[in-house]
């Protein structure tokens, strides 16, 4: 999809005479526009989810809620999460330096009892803040268990609750994982012209759906224009993102 984005943008300039972007121009304006989407997801899915709720929206074919959790539900990852210490019931949140991967969003902290093999299990785990977190360990009646656990965060570390849930490959995040940036990668021809290459190993195609690509061109132009300061340009990448908005 990257290259069709790119040889759509570059017509609409060339055909207009705004100007040229170059490949890592390009690759740059085209994370942004992936990352701009992406964010744009979870604030039309809180839409969807009122309209659904006024009972506005449509069903079937017209069901924007579901589109929706299919896009978002390609950036979920379930990930292993590693102890602070040994034995210690703090565990460090997904980042590219715990798991290997930087995380946007977390959907839910999932406990198992790993004394025993398989593991088994136990419950997913309840957010609260710093501010009840005391309240409920010191209660009868509300001290979390392990089969109905809770967590803070702080920075990039959780504490999970009991303090008895303290060993390796207990607690796991699912969670929404940032889109990786796109790369539109290239050979360079004798006479200076870049031809798309996606053998590179460091090629990476767009991860929102198709049916997003609009979407793409029209954020892309905006940029571009503001590149090149070319208004109309920029006010032609406007018009159609209303128009898709529509």
């Amino acid at each position: 999809m990257i290259n069709s984005v790119r040889n759509t943008v570059l017509s609409v300039l060339n055909k207009n005479n705004y100007g040229y972007i170059s490949p890592s121009d390009f690759n740059l304006f085209a994370k942004q526009a992936q990352m701009e989407i992406f964010e744009e997801y979870f604030s039309e899915y809180n839409k969807a989810i009122n309209n659904e709720n006024a009972r506005t929206s449509g069903t079937d074919y017209a069901d924007l809620r579901q589109s929706i959790e299919e896009a978002v539900e390609t950036f979920v990852v379930t990930a292993t999460l590693t102890q602070v210490t040994p034995a210690s019931n703090r565990f460090f949140l997904p980042s590219a330096s715990t798991t290997g991967s930087d995380y946007f969003l977390i959907n839910k902290i999932l406990c198992y009892d790993a004394s025993v093999s398989p593991r088994v299990y136990k419950g997913e785990a309840e957010k609260v803040t710093h501010g009840k977190i005391t309240m409920l360990v010191n209660s009868n009646l509300t001290a979390p268990t392990e089969l109905y656990p809770a967590y803070t965060q702080e920075g990039n570390v959780l504490t999970v609750y009991p303090a008895t849930i303290n060993l390796p490959n207990e607690v796991e995040a699912n969670y929404f994982r940032y889109p990786k940036d796109p790369k539109w990668t290239y050979v360079t021809l004798a006479n200076g012209e870049p031809i798309f290459n996606q053998s590179q190993l460091d090629y990476q195609d767009f991860e929102v759906p198709i049916e997003d690509e609009i979407k793409l061109v029209s954020k892309i132009l905006q940029y571009a224009g503001m590149s090149i300061r070319e208004i109309e340009a920029v006010q032609f990448g406007g018009n159609e993102e209303q128009k898709q908005s529509q």
